[in-house]
């Protein structure tokens, strides 16, 4: 198994899923994405991740998928690592456009696993591995069953870890069980992606986060993977009580891409919280429970 502490890895260790700005009138805003990268980047993130589930890629173009990838390249590229959500349910797509990410110069490449057509694990693996592949940048694998309806089986993930482009894993099904024997048997990287078990997985032995939550929150998770990091689980476990709220706002009342976009506009940071369909933005009430959570965090918006 790979020694996860001696070295930064070369995704970083606390990513966030970057949203994808829009004008009022739907309009990917570059611009907007630019300056959202490099304040991330400035409060601790030393990894992006352009276009995945939270950066609505599945409403994006292939042109406007690349350009978010050219803007977060240029505003921070050399400063963090960024990482181009490629994958779709479509294999020669996925192969398309990790090309076009490739030739941006993205650090590596988040490939989910293929949803809706619901493939074998001789499918999942033969879509990986074509996708891996096709380019010479790294992967990092993305295991979402609560979006793609089927899980990347422990057995397709460690013949998955052979190919050598294949790398990393983003694993938001929280079986640590199965994570346990990957790790064990490989050495694949593994990157929480739920923002409220971050501290489980890294004790597990992930190296951190690929979050959403990371939008608003950023330093205080810069604070609890330090800790971690650091072998200080008592700071950590504070920090991780502290940001329960955070999490509840941002990932257990409204879709993550929804709440993370409003709660950037109560902050300044986004000027507007537009989102495409079929999303929508919050209801009154789902607004009054998401400021009710952020208000037993401290964060208080007028």
């Amino acid at each position: 198994m790979a020694d996860t502490s001696a070295n930064i890895p070369a995704f970083g260790t606390l990513l966030t899923a970057m949203v994808t700005p829009f004008t009022v009138d739907g309009k990917v805003d570059y611009q907007q994405a630019a300056e959202l990268a490099v304040k991330l980047v400035d409060d601790g993130c030393d990894g992006l991740v352009v276009t995945g589930t939270t950066g609505e890629t599945s409403t994006l173009t292939d042109e406007e998928n690349v350009g978010m990838f050219r803007a977060v390249k240029e505003a921070v590229g050399g400063r963090a690592a960024i990482i181009a959500g490629t994958g779709t349910n479509d294999t020669a797509h996925s192969v398309h456009l990790s090309r076009l990410a490739a030739d941006v110069g993205v650090d590596g490449l988040l490939i989910v696993t293929p949803y809706y057509n619901k493939p074998s694990q001789a499918g999942v693996r033969a879509h990986f591995e074509a996708v891996a592949s096709s380019t010479d940048v790294p992967v990092m694998l993305y295991d979402i069953p609560g979006r793609s309806s089927i899980q990347i089986a422990p057995d397709t993930m460690i013949r998955l870890a052979e190919h050598p482009n294949i790398v990393a894993v983003k694993d938001a099904k929280a079986d640590f069980a199965a994570a346990t024997r990957v790790m064990a048997e490989t050495d694949l990287l593994f990157y929480s992606g739920d923002d409220g078990l971050t501290l489980q997985w890294m004790a597990l032995g992930a190296v951190g986060l690929v979050g959403v939550t990371t939008h608003v929150a950023t330093r205080r998770f810069r604070e609890l993977i330090d800790a971690v990091n650091a072998n200080d689980f008592g700071t950590a476990r504070k920090i991780n009580f502290e940001l329960e709220p955070v999490v509840r706002a941002t990932m257990t009342r409204v879709q993550g891409a929804v709440a993370a976009k409003q709660i950037l506009k109560w902050q300044g940071v986004l000027p507007n919280s537009v989102v495409r369909l079929p999303l929508v933005e919050p209801d009154e009430a789902e607004i009054v429970t998401i400021r009710e959570d952020l208000a037993e965090a401290g964060m208080v918006f007028s």
